[in-house]
């Protein structure tokens, strides 16, 4: 298929079939986890502050739940496709699997333009939408969390509402919830930060460390921001920076912190007196260590791939590189850290927050980074050692890994009926 025909669902498939190839795993398991257990798309009527009535359409895409209940964000977004919700819910399946937590795999996203939308229209547009899948969402079930163009306020809207028809406050129904009703110290900022954890430890099992090593981030919302500040934290120089409307360069480094509050303050970091412009696409070329994209699928393809010089790609993002591009870096020699062990740190601490919710305590921030590193380390370690053994490339490991943990699952409980 040419890449420009692949949809996120393909690059997904392809991604598992080679693994599957390289490990010789079961026709029969692989047949199952082609496939999503369920899709289910939905209309969701509603009234607009003008008082007119427009309908959106939604998706849930429950991947699989062998090891446990669905798991997965809900974006909102004008770009939002059936193949893209189910190529996520899949990726969130080896995700959960890699870093050993008991979820499977689910997604949702909602097809609008949340710029657009009042914050009473985006409550209402929520609300119509929960209530449309309140049969397949549970703490036991289907456990949604904030991803683009979603955050804490969405996942309040979504617990309230699911509470107001079950009868009984249900905070883990969710995760990624303020504080103040059930979410976790650490959560907001815990996939970004497992970037520098994995970025950290890749870097430290190859005998180098951060200090001093050259950054470029693109994409600078939750995960961009907090990557690219934890690891400048961390000792590196983060030199650029690009967003939707633009991008920076400082060949010294960017104060991060100070260009985040450049970015909220004018929607976006094109502009930032303290740095040079850089064109978005360019962002790419620059001849840094560590390069981290985190915007959205496939920025990494044929027409572009020969430009990286990065010595490390460390995907922040889900689905970042097309599978095409995936083998030209591994023919150059750039070690790629797959999106399901470098962005899982929101995932990780998702899970921590749902333990938290169904045993009715807090844990302290500082623990809850604790686990979170001892669970990311622990994966990026075990991910080295499978590509040793397989001879093969990262992303490849990190399925291997994920699904063998998935096939052991299989074995255990067999097939109904």
């Amino acid at each position: 298929m040419k890449e420009e025909q692949l949809s996120p669902a393909d690059m997904a498939r392809m991604q598992l079939e080679k693994a599957a190839r390289v490990m010789n795993l079961d026709p029969n398991l692989l047949t199952i986890l082609r496939h999503p257990k369920r899709v289910v798309e939905v209309s969701i009527p509603v009234k607009m502050d003008d008082g007119k009535v427009q309908v959106f359409q939604g998706f849930r895409c429950q991947y699989n739940d062998f090891r446990g209940p669905f798991k997965g964000g809900i974006r909102f977004h004008p770009e939002v496709t059936r193949d893209e919700v189910i190529a996520l819910a899949a990726w969130m399946t080896w995700k959960c699997a890699l870093v050993d937590i008991p979820f499977g795999g689910g997604k949702g996203g909602v097809v609008c333009d949340p710029t657009k939308l009042s914050d009473r229209e985006l409550e209402r547009l929520t609300r119509r939408f929960t209530y449309t899948l309140m049969p397949l969402l549970g703490p036991d079930i289907d456990i949604p969390a904030p991803d683009v163009f979603t955050n804490e306020k969405t996942m309040a809207w979504i617990m309230d509402t699911y509470s107001i028809f079950a009868g009984y406050n249900a905070p883990g129904v969710v995760t990624g919830k303020s504080r103040t009703i059930g979410g976790s110290p650490g959560r907001r900022e815990a996939t970004g930060r497992g970037v520098c954890i994995v970025a950290r430890k890749t870097l430290e099992l190859f005998g180098e460390t951060l200090e001093n090593k050259t950054v470029a981030v693109q994409g600078f919302g939750n995960v961009g921001y907090h990557a690219a500040l934890f690891l400048s934290q961390n000792g590196a120089r983060v030199q650029a920076v690009t967003d939707v409307t633009g991008g920076v360069y400082r060949e010294e480094g960017l104060d991060i912190e100070d260009l985040g509050r450049y970015a909220r303050e004018h929607g976006g970091v094109a502009g930032y007196p303290k740095a040079d412009p850089l064109p978005g696409e360019k962002i790419f070329g620059l001849p840094v260590d560590l390069l981290v994209p985190a915007a959205l699928e496939g920025q990494i393809h044929s027409g572009n791939v020969h430009e990286i010089q990065a010595r490390y790609i460390v995907e922040g993002a889900n689905g970042p590189i097309t599978p095409q591009a995936d083998e030209v870096l591994n023919q150059k020699g750039v070690l790629v850290v797959p999106d399901i062990l470098a962005n899982s740190g929101g995932v990780v601490v998702s899970y921590f927050e749902w333990v938290q919710d169904r045993m009715a305590l807090e844990w302290e921030e500082e623990e809850v980074n604790e686990r979170l590193r001892k669970k990311l380390e622990r994966a990026t370690v075990e991910v080295k050692e499978t590509a040793e053994q397989y001879h093969t490339d990262w992303r490849t490991a990190a399925y291997i890994l994920a699904i063998r943990r998935i096939e052991e699952v299989y074995r255990e409980r067999g097939l109904f009926p």
